[in-house]
C-alpha cells in the first residue's frame, strides 16, 4: 500500500515558490531550499484543512529551517513560526528585506498596514 502523502501538493508547492521569489524567507539564500510549516503539522500529519495551504508554508533554505528549530522566540516572533491556536494568516511574516506581510491561502503576500499588530 501506498505512504499516504501528507505533505502539501505540487500545485501549492509551485505557489509557495513563486510567491517567496525562489528564495529563503529568512536570508534569502537560493540553494537548498525546501518547504517550512509555519504552524507545525503535529503527530499524524495533517487534520486540519489549512496546514498544507500556502499561508501556512514559506520557502527556506535547510539551514534556516534548523534555525527556526534552535531559535524558537525569534521564529514566533517574526513569524516564521506560528503557535496554535493562532491561524497562520493572523500573524504577519518578517521577509529579507525586512518588511512585514500577511499570507493568504490562495498564496498572495501582501504588506501588513502599520499598527494592525
Amino acid at each position: 500500500m501506498a505512504r499516504r502523502r501528507t505533505g502539501p501538493t505540487d500545485v501549492v508547492r509551485t505557489i509557495v515558490f513563486d510567491r517567496d521569489g525562489g528564495a529563503c524567507v529568512r536570508c534569502a539564500s537560493l540553494q537548498d531550499l525546501t518547504i517550512h510549516h509555519r504552524v507545525n503539522r503535529g503527530m499524524g500529519g495533517a487534520r486540519e484543512p489549512w496546514i498544507n495551504q500556502a499561508h501556512n508554508l514559506l520557502l527556506v533554505c535547510t539551514v534556516c529551517n534548523s534555525w527556526f528549530e534552535d531559535h524558537p522566540r525569534e521564529s514566533y516572533e517574526a513569524g516564521w513560526k506560528v503557535r496554535r491556536p493562532q491561524l497562520p494568516g493572523e500573524v504577519e511574516v518578517r521577509y529579507p528585506d525586512g518588511a512585514l506581510y500577511v499570507l493568504t491561502p490562495d498564496g498572495v503576500r501582501s504588506t501588513a498596514v502599520a499598527g494592525a499588530r
